[in-house]
C-alpha cells in the first residue's frame, strides 16, 4: 500500500492511495469463506458449495466492499495522523482513471481534498472591543408592569361603550332589506360578539362611539370588514362562500358591554407574577422586574459582544484563501436536489460562515473551552425559562424547567444548536476576561439601532 498527499498551494489537496492485491486479498478470502459457510446454493448442502463457484458469484462484489472499507479507514487515518484539516468530505478526483476490479493489478484511487487555509487567530489584552451596558430605564419597568397587569386583567360590565378602551360588545344581529326593514328569512344572530375598534372602516367604527346598553345600531358588516370573508362568516354564522350574498345593512341591538380592566398593582399581582410571598410591595416588585430586564440585557450585551468579536477577528485575520472549486463540488454533492444555481447563489455566504467557524475553532481551543452535560442542561433550562417567560410565567418551578430541558435534550435535532449556544456562552465569558472591554452605556433604543446596523 502506498499513500501520497500533495497540496502545492496548501488548500487544494490530492490524495493518491495505491492498494496492492496483498493489501486486501487476505480479507477478501476470509469474507468469501464466511459466505461459503452461510450460502444456500441449489444442489449443495450448506457450506459445501465449491469455493470456485463462490468466487465467481460473489468475488467481485466482496472485493469492492473490502476495498471501499479499507479505503475509508486508510484515508481518514492518514488525515488524522498527519493533522490535515480537511473541509467537508473527500471527493473522487477528476484525475481518477478507470478501475479494474476483475484482475490483480494495483488499484489506484485519487481524491480531491479541500484543506483549510493556514492562519493564526488570537486575542490578548492588547485587543480592544466594544461592550454595551444597556440601561434599565424606568419606562421599560413601567412597560413590563403594565404587561403583567394586562395579563392578569379581566373583563367587567360597563354601561357605555368607550372606543379608547378594549371594550367588547354582545348583541343581537338582524339583517335588513333594501327598505331598511328586518329582512324576511334573513340572517339573525343572538349574542354576536363585536369589538368595533378592530373594524377596518372608520365610518362604520364611529357608529358605535358612545353607544349604551339597549341601543340599536344600523351598520354594514361588509363595509366594516371589506377584506375579511373569514371574519364575516364567523360573525354571521354562515359559510365563507355565502358572504357575498349578504352585503346590505344590519341592525345590532346591544345587550352587554364588557370592558377590559387591568389588574391593580397589589399583592395578588405580586404573587401571580413571582410566586406567593416573594415580593412584599411595589418597590420590591419593580426592583424584581428591573433585575429580570437587567439579566436579559446581559444576555443581549453578550450576544452583541460576540458579534463584534467576529467582525474584529475577520478584519484582523484578513481574507482567507479557500479551494473554491472543490468546495463548490462538496456543496453541490450535499444539495443535489437544489442544483448548481443554488450553490453559486449561496457560496459566498457559506464561505463567510466557514471562515468564522475556523476562526472560532482557534479561539475556543486557545481558551481551553469544553462543554459537558451540565453546560448543555444549563443552556436547555435557560431556553425553557425564556419560552415560559414569553407567556408571563416567570416563576416556573425548577422541576418543570428541568423536565422541559430533559425533553429538549432527548431530541437529536436540538443537540447541535444547544452545543453551539453552550460553546458561545463559555467563549464569550472567557474572551470578556481576555480582551480590553471598551464599555459603553446605551439605552435599549440605541442598542437596537446598533444591532440593526
Amino acid at each position: 500500500m502506498n499513500i501520497q498527499f500533495e497540496a502545492p498551494d496548501k488548500v487544494n489537496g490530492l490524495m493518491t492511495i495505491t492498494l496492492e492485491s496483498a493489501d486486501y486479498q487476505p480479507e477478501v478470502e476470509k469474507t468469501l469463506k464466511d459466505y461459503r459457510k452461510r450460502a444456500n446454493i441449489p444442489g449443495f448442502r450448506p457450506g459445501q458449495a465449491p469455493m470456485g463457484m463462490i468466487k465467481r458469484q460473489f468475488g467481485t462484489s466482496v472485493k469492492v466492499d473490502v476495498v471501499n472499507k479499507m479505503l475509508g479507514e486508510k484515508l481518514y487515518g492518514y488525515v488524522q495522523d498527519n493533522k490535515i484539516q480537511m473541509l467537508g468530505e473527500p471527493l473522487p478526483s477528476e484525475q481518477q482513471e478507470q478501475l479494474d476490479f476483475e484482475g490483480d493489478k494495483p488499484l489506484v484511487f485519487k481524491f480531491d481534498i479541500a484543506v483549510a487555509p493556514e492562519f493564526k487567530a488570537e486575542l490578548t489584552e492588547k485587543d480592544k472591543i466594544d461592550f454595551y451596558d444597556i440601561k434599565v430605564e424606568d419606562k421599560l419597568v413601567d412597560q413590563q408592569v403594565e404587561m403583567y397587569q394586562s395579563r392578569a386583567g379581566q373583563y367587567e360590565k360597563a354601561e357605555t361603550f368607550d372606543p379608547e378602551q378594549r371594550d367588547m360588545l354582545k348583541g343581537d344581529l338582524r339583517e335588513l332589506d333594501a327598505k331598511g326593514n328586518v329582512k324576511e328569512g334573513g340572517i339573525e344572530v343572538s349574542e354576536a360578539m363585536l369589538m368595533p375598534q378592530y373594524m377596518k372602516a372608520d365610518d362604520q367604527k364611529k357608529l358605535f362611539n358612545g353607544c349604551k346598553l339597549g341601543d340599536v345600531i344600523t351598520w354594514n358588516p361588509r363595509k366594516a370588514y371589506p377584506e375579511s370573508d373569514i371574519e364575516l362568516s364567523s360573525l354571521l354564522k354562515i359559510e365563507k362562500d355565502q358572504v357575498s350574498e349578504h352585503t346590505g345593512d344590519f341592525t345590532y341591538q346591544i345587550t352587554e358591554i364588557s370592558r377590559f380592566v387591568k389588574a391593580p398593582v397589589d399583592q395578588t399581582l405580586f404573587d401571580q407574577t413571582f410566586g406567593e410571598g416573594a415580593v412584599k410591595d411595589e418597590k420590591e416588585f419593580r426592583q424584581k422586574i428591573a433585575d429580570q430586564i437587567s439579566l436579559q440585557f446581559q444576555s443581549d450585551s453578550d450576544y452583541k459582544f460576540l458579534l463584534d468579536v467576529r467582525a474584529y477577528m475577520e478584519k484582523k485575520v484578513g481574507k482567507l484563501e479557500f479551494p473554491e472549486a472543490i468546495l463548490k463540488r462538496v456543496m453541490l454533492s450535499k444539495n443535489q436536489d437544489k442544483g448548481a444555481d443554488f450553490v453559486e447563489k449561496n457560496f459566498d455566504a457559506s464561505i463567510k460562515e466557514l471562515a468564522w467557524h475556523l476562526i472560532k475553532e482557534q479561539l475556543v481551543e486557545a481558551q481551553g473551552i469544553k462543554v459537558d452535560n451540565d453546560d448543555l442542561k444549563a443552556v436547555a433550562k435557560e431556553a425553557a425559562h425564556a419560552q415560559f417567560a414569553q407567556y408571563g410565567m416567570s416563576n416556573v418551578p425548577d422541576e418543570y424547567l428541568e423536565n422541559y430541558a430533559n425533553d429538549m435534550l432527548k431530541k437529536k435535532e436540538n443537540i447541535d444548536g444547544i452545543v453551539d449556544r453552550a460553546v458561545d456562552t463559555k467563549l464569550t465569558a472567557a474572551l470578556k476576561s481576555v480582551v480590553k472591554l471598551n464599555k459603553k452605556a446605551v439605552t435599549m433604543e440605541e442598542f437596537q439601532k446598533l444591532l440593526n446596523n
